[in-house]
């Protein structure tokens, strides 16, 4: 009988046994199958989000690139431009600037002012058509101050380049008289206007002084000044979009360490629920 009693009562420990292990992995199973559909879910729908906004700053981003894409190209186009024009600008006045020996300013007395000659020059009758006229030479001699020396005066450097012997060079034209008149009106003038302002070779190989330079330092200062501006706004443009590309960089870098924090924030947080859930199915089972 106690045999038969203590056989029972192990029979029954055993078959306990075996009803709370069966209960405990049914827990076990009904709280894994749940976690597992709610993980799903929320990242089902996470993924969504993810997508949608992926889908939103492709948008944004082909239409910022667009734009950015055509500043830089106004940008390069704006500093291509300046450089044409420095280019032109270097071999026309800058050249003619430099090449100059008459730099210095001085006050010049006028001395004598006379037609010597008459010089032969031609002017344009058609396409094809070439006539030959005459201009007088008007020569004038000044003393220049600053030495006391008696020099030629030539108008420019282009003046002294064709007839260093003349003052003035009218435009050739057929009306003889018409350009003797204009001669006379300028000898005139000098002798009304005894000081004049003059620029002389400071080194003293030239024997004349210029009344006037082709291309004086203010001409020079304000042909440059706009290539100047151009290339200087062309490099703020392409710097300005360079900057903005940087910044915006940097702003996504920010939002994505910001969203992988806070979706390992969630996964933490939903893991501790369900481990909490877990927990309480199997206490209230045993």
């Amino acid at each position: 009988m106690r045999e038969q009693g203590s056989s029972q009562q192990s029979y029954l420990s055993a078959s306990e046994r075996a009803a709370h292990t069966g209960i405990a992995r049914m827990f076990l199973w009904a709280g894994s199958k749940g976690a597992q559909g709610s993980g799903s879910e929320r990242r089902t729908f996470y993924q969504k989000i993810r997508e949608y906004d992926i889908l939103e700053k492709r948008r944004t981003v082909t239409a910022l690139k667009a734009g950015e894409d055509r500043a830089i190209l106004l940008g390069l186009s704006m500093i291509l431009f300046s450089a044409m024009m420095y280019f032109v600008l270097g071999i026309t006045m800058v050249r003619s600037y430099s090449d100059s020996v008459w730099t210095e300013e001085s006050n010049c007395t006028v001395l004598n002012s006379s037609i010597v000659a008459e010089i032969n020059c031609s002017y344009s009758c058609g396409s094809e058509c070439r006539k030959s006229s005459r201009f007088p030479c008007l020569q004038v001699y000044v003393s220049l101050n600053f030495t006391g020396k008696v020099l030629r005066l030539s108008y420019n450097e282009e003046a002294h380049e064709a007839h260093p012997e003349c003052f003035y060079i009218p435009k050739c034209r057929k009306d003889h008289t018409l350009m003797h008149s204009i001669v006379m009106n300028i000898s005139e003038r000098l002798k009304t206007h005894q000081q004049v302002l003059c620029y002389y070779d400071p080194s003293e190989q030239q024997d004349s002084v210029l009344l006037t330079r082709l291309y004086g330092r203010g001409a020079i200062i304000s042909s440059l000044l706009w290539p100047t501006c151009t290339l200087v706004g062309g490099t703020l443009i392409i710097a300005m979009v360079k900057l903005t590309q940087y910044l915006s960089f940097l702003c996504e870098q920010i939002s994505r360490i910001k969203r992988m924090g806070l979706y390992s924030l969630t996964g933490v947080s939903h893991t501790r629920v369900c481990t909490r859930k877990f927990n309480g199915s199997i206490q209230d089972g045993v």
